[in-house]
């Protein structure tokens, strides 16, 4: 018995013989389907982007245009809102189905078709499509409550950030000296929760494709000093050294990138240098000459010796990363094993950015020795 669900689902049969979809639509209307036909792939095609169906029974062997180029447009050319499963029709002869499978092909059945047969596979495709469809509704759900949330709890977290900056100001009258520590903590702690926001709502961005960069030409010396002065109080209550080391054909290298982003990545990789870091240096260096090989090169580019990069290493001399976790460290909540706050999401942002700039980040680290963060950024001519 079918449930009833399935009599609202739509189910397109192509098939260029009269007989064969005269039988199919008999068979599958019976049972509550609704049903539309098509006599070649052309008209097929047409179909679908005019009324997308729930799934499609496809000849394979057609005049014109067969099964086989059929499939390849549905998968691949077509901008379908959602997936739909193929099911192949094809007679005992016909060569290489797998092929037909391999072109994205959900499953087939060969002639002459047996009813219980076909309606089973009808059932089992429309079981997989009711699931993918439920899994991307729960994923838009989400995203959507996702960035619902981040946008929500922005405003007060900003409201209460300017209101403490007026205590701090003296702007409500004195402080005592233990009310200034107070909403000096208070403040950090706003500070803190208002970035974690900030950086779960752009991780939404680029998950849900929704992040647009402005590319323009950055001087990446230039960014990293401002990043560097802007974030040097941190080192220094920290009494940290916070060092630029810079080739001289380093200044003058151009990268093509998103300024606001490019910011938001260093910010992310120094800041967690110092943070991760209790005694010793920081040292950001820059060169025009990655030292690194072709092999890496070629995870970059298909033609690696035609593009130039740049690096920025991050260097520090923290407690390091355990080998386990490295293999894992750009990936969404992956704190580690310290015992610092954090989202989890600050590296894979990282990850994403460099990413989006063609680029590629690495970790070298040993526990007790520090880590170095190298972002590797294609050079733009």
């Amino acid at each position: 018995m079918n449930s009833p669900s399935s009599r609202s689902d739509k189910i397109l049969v192509v098939d260029d013989s009269p007989d064969n979809v005269f039988l199919i639509k008999t068979i599958l209307e019976e049972e509550g389907y609704t049903i539309s036909t098509a006599e070649n792939g052309i008209s097929a095609l047409a179909q679908l982007k005019a009324s997308p169906c729930d799934l499609v029974l496809l000849d394979l062997m057609m005049p014109g245009m067969d099964g086989y180029e059929v499939t390849k447009h549905i998968r691949g050319d077509m901008k379908l809102p959602q997936y739909i499963p193929i099911l192949l029709i094809t007679a005992h002869d016909a060569p290489n189905v797998a092929h037909g499978l391999d072109l994205g092909a959900d499953d087939f059945i060969r002639k002459p078709v047996t009813v219980d047969e076909l309606l089973a596979r009808v059932r089992s495709l429309l079981r997989l499509k009711h699931s993918m469809d439920e899994r991307d509704e729960i994923a838009r759900q989400r995203e959507d409550f996702v960035s619902r949330l981040t946008h929500d709890l922005r405003t007060p977290l900003v409201a209460a950030d300017r209101m403490l900056a007026l205590f701090q100001q003296g702007a409500l009258g004195a402080l005592s000296p233990q009310m200034q520590e107070v909403i000096a903590i208070m403040a950090r702690s706003n500070i803190n929760l208002l970035s974690m926001v900030n950086t779960l709502l752009e991780v939404y961005r680029f998950e849900a494709g929704r992040k647009t960069l402005a590319f323009q030409p950055v001087n990446l010396s230039q960014l990293l000093q401002e990043v560097a002065g802007e974030l040097s109080p941190l080192a220094q209550d920290k009494i940290l050294s916070l060092n630029l080391d810079f080739t001289e054909e380093s200044r003058t290298k151009i990268v093509k990138g998103d300024r606001l982003e490019l910011h938001r990545l260093f910010t992310n990789l120094i800041g967690n240098a110092i943070k991760f870091t209790d005694s010793g240096s920081i040292t950001i260096r820059l060169a025009s000459q990655p030292q690194f090989g072709k092999s890496q090169l070629s995870q970059l580019s298909s033609n690696p010796n035609s593009v130039d990069y740049i690096t920025v290493e991050i260097i520090d001399t923290g407690s390091g990363i355990a080998p386990e976790e490295q293999s894992t460290i750009f990936e969404r909540f992956r704190q580690g094993s310290h015992k610092r706050s954090g989202s989890g999401l600050g590296l894979y942002l990282s990850r994403r950015i460099v990413e989006a700039h063609q680029g590629s980040i690495l970790l070298n680290s040993e526990l007790g020795k520090g880590s170095v963060f190298i972002v590797i950024l294609p050079v733009k001519p």
